[in-house]
């Protein structure tokens, strides 16, 4: 019995010391998990008390010598430029230059695009306002120069230009297009068909169809559809030019080696013509006979009785002389007349936005909306009655690369078949009036 008793309590005496061992580890392991919490408590608190100084710091315009270590997206250097001398010293033509507008224009710009553009200020950062995210991308899409560039001029990261950019024009596109790239109404169908009498002396007529090749870099993928009949890379844009200059209907994003015939008889524009969208009613009186405004076109289109494009010119292998009649050559010269509307409104847009005339860096998913972006521009500021600069266009045209040819059509299974009699019909006008 003796024995037992012992054993028991060495067995009571080893439980009592486990259990004491067991509440030590525990109370230290508790004391240590509090320990770690309230140094985290208190690095987050000195961090928040960092970021709180250095918002004061920019938001206040305080130069400090002191040197705070902070992340590294809150090093990006500050920059006055934009309020002190943008927004106090630059003079009308200084807008002109810069952002290829006016002034009131731009602020009109801005009103239209805040409720997409805006931000909200965060405890970790200020939001750009939205003047100055418009003022980034407009210098970005008016001058081409490099992300960062513009990064160091505004006193903003180059992810931030990347970003104002994608998302102005995005917002150009979803709030302006309504505005300023929409089809024209019947009353701007017969002015922009008296106009085009009045100007270029072609008749019964409201717009031209052109292409416009944007150069880009070479992509990831299927880099030889891009190679446009000039050899380099491109993405094709349609456009449809009423006779004021302005841009009615726009297609991008289409790779450079696109015949351009496909995408017209695959685009909207298309479908609107045939049905005789571009004509008021009652049809207009033409030559004695009704008739529905027409649009003009590069030879490389199929011919329409809604489309009117050149007789092919073709040189007889005995004599140099063309095999076309003289009413046939008549029709040529006022067409080719005619189209330069097109072809002054495509300098006037890359001259401004020479993001177009000059290769663009920008990705694919970037680049169509980019291009429509710049015609809605180009549509506000002509509106806007905004002064273009000759040398703009003296500049461009010295440094782009010449925009391509097309091949002119010469099949006609395409063409329907009653347009060559109403090409005839302006053949008899332009034969009547040269008498």
């Amino acid at each position: 019995m003796g024995e037992d008793e012992q054993l028991r309590s060495l067995m009571f005496l080893m439980t009592y010391l486990l259990l004491k061992r067991r509440r030590d580890v525990n109370s230290a392991n508790i004391q240590r998990r509090d320990e770690i919490q309230r140094r985290v408590r208190h690095r987050q608190y000195f961090f928040q008390r960092q970021r709180r100084m250095l918002m004061m710091m920019i938001a206040g315009g305080i130069r400090s010598n002191v040197r705070i270590r902070t992340r590294p997206w809150t090093t990006t250097p500050r920059s006055d430029w934009w309020e002190r001398v943008v927004m106090t010293e630059f003079q009308p033509s200084d807008w002109l230059d810069k952002f290829r507008m006016s002034r009131e224009t731009f602020f009109y710009l801005c009103d239209k695009l805040r409720p997409r553009l805006a931000r909200q200020d965060t405890s970790f950062r200020l939001a750009l306002p939205v003047e100055k995210r418009v003022a980034v991308a407009l210098w970005r899409l008016a001058s081409n120069v490099e992300y960062r560039t513009i990064s160091s001029l505004f006193g903003v990261g180059k992810s931030t230009v990347c970003r104002c950019v994608r998302d102005m024009c995005h917002a150009i596109v979803a709030l302006l297009s309504s505005i300023y790239l929409r089809p024209p109404s019947e009353q701007e169908l017969e002015d922009s068909a008296q106009l085009f009498l009045a100007y270029w002396g072609f008749p019964h007529c409201v717009a031209a169809v052109a292409t416009l090749h944007t150069a880009i870099i070479t992509p990831s993928s299927n880099a030889s559809d891009y190679a446009n009949p000039a050899g380099w890379l491109s993405v094709l844009s349609q456009v449809a030019v009423s006779a004021r200059g302005l841009f009615w209907d726009v297609c991008a994003s289409f790779p450079g080696g696109t015949d351009p015939a496909d995408i017209f008889q695959n685009s909207s524009l298309w479908a609107t013509a045939a049905e005789g969208g571009l004509s008021p009613a009652p049809t207009p009186i033409f030559m004695g006979r009704p008739l529905r405004y027409v649009l003009l076109g590069e030879a490389c289109y199929p011919l329409q009785s809604w489309l009117m494009k050149a007789y092919p010119e073709e040189r007889s292998r005995r004599a140099s002389r063309s095999t076309l009649t003289e009413p046939q050559q008549l029709f040529n010269w006022q067409l080719r007349r005619a189209l330069r509307v097109s072809e002054e409104a495509l300098l006037k847009l890359r001259a401004r936005w020479q993001c177009l005339s000059k290769r663009n860096d920008c990705g694919l998913d970037v680049v169509p909306t980019m291009i429509l972006a710049c015609c809605i521009l180009h549509n506000m500021c002509e509106s806007h009655g905004d002064t273009f600069k000759a040398d703009w266009q003296v500049e461009v045209s010295e440094a782009e690369s010449p925009q391509p040819t097309h091949k002119t059509l010469l099949s006609t299974s395409m063409d329907q078949s009653n347009a060559e009699e109403v090409r005839g019909l302006f053949c008899d006008y332009f034969q009547l009036q040269n008498h």
